[in-house]
């Protein structure tokens, strides 16, 4: 019998959340035929959610452009010609101004990214302004600034932020192919430092920037290895763009970006899996296959930081049609 048989043998969808996923069974779950890696996907889901409710989250760039980071996927780095210019931190009335709007457009969560590699102390004393306006709005916060230390992270849950998003983008192994100017370590330990505040934690990665099945499976099983799962797991897509180093990478199957998506869902049971970047490009089969896999959470409106996201009048025409709903509740406190 097959190390996949076995895992599908042994399945147990009611057994309590685990941290200690070894590669091996990461690694089987990927092997499994697609039908029985659905069903174990979808199984978990409904043990956990409402299969048909989707949370939605709104991503806003704060400050963009400019970064001094060589991420080798990001149009937002200063060493890149992608033609997005370094732009000044937004003031708190516009990013307000656009809070509403997410939240009249059906956001329970509005998201705040900025360009930076870690925050000055000025630039966070405006953030957690802006984190006060948002929560005072009703709707969830979420930001993300590079690197934090304790202290900026306690100031950070003083002013009431409910998220903070550090993406490990892929494995520990791959992760020097893709980024050099910080290391593994240091995005572990700004999530430890955010977990130490009480702020929950939003943290996923990129999949499709010519990493092999191994630097996927080194990412889930990084990512389920967690002493408390992330509250928030966003899978993204690489988003190809010109003038960085992955523009013309291989594109990824889009089967291998949904198994991808039910794996996280079967190793992180009670986190919400986030189909984020990439979503553009996507067909809406390959989306709905998502929320079969095990997908309960998308970003909507025209951008994410700088690339296309699909128009809200698109994805609400495919929740309705996938006789889906929007989550209208928070899922935690």
């Amino acid at each position: 019998m097959s190390l996949a048989t076995e895992n599908t043998a042994a399945f147990n969808p009611a057994a309590s959340v685990r941290s200690d996923w070894t590669r091996e069974e990461v690694r089987a779950l990927f092997a499994l035929p697609f039908p029985d890696l659905i069903f174990q996907a979808q199984t978990v889901h409904r043990a956990n959610f409402d299969p048909t409710e989707v949370q939605i989250s709104t991503l806003l760039s704060i400050k963009t452009g400019g970064c001094p980071e060589d991420c080798a996927y990001c149009p937002q780095a200063a060493r890149y010609d992608t033609g997005v210019k370094a732009e000044k931190l937004m003031s708190l009335d516009a990013v307000l101004t656009e809070a509403r709007a997410a939240k009249a457009g059906g956001a329970s969560r509005f998201c705040m990214g900025a360009a930076w590699r870690e925050p000055k102390d000025r630039d966070l004393d405006q953030v957690c302004k802006m984190v006060e306006g948002v929560k005072a709005l009703g709707m969830e916060t979420c930001v993300t600034l590079g690197m934090l230390n304790g202290g900026q992270a306690a100031r950070l849950k003083k002013s009431g932020l409910d998220y903070y998003n550090h993406n490990l983008d892929t494995s520990p192994e791959y992760y020097g192919d893709i980024i050099t100017t910080r290391t593994y370590q240091d995005r572990l330990d700004t999530l430890g430092h955010v977990r130490d505040a009480g702020i929950h934690v939003c943290c996923g990665g990129i999949v499709g920037m010519g990493e092999g099945l191994e630097d996927r499976v080194g990412m889930i099983a990084t990512l389920a290895g967690l002493p408390v799962h992330p509250e928030s797991v966003p899978i993204n897509m690489l988003v190809q763009v010109e003038g960085t180093p992955l523009s013309d990478v291989q594109k990824l199957d889009p089967l291998d970006f949904v198994r991808t998506i039910a794996v996280a869902r079967i190793t992180m049971p009670r986190s919400m899996v986030r189909l984020s970047a990439g979503r553009e490009d996507m067909s809406e089969e390959t989306q709905a296959l998502c929320f079969l896999a095990g997908a309960n959470s998308i970003f909507y409106g025209p951008k994410l930081l700088t690339t296309p996201n699909p128009e809200r009048d698109r994805d609400m025409q495919l929740i309705d049609k996938l006789g889906m709903t929007q989550m209208d509740l928070p899922p935690r406190d």
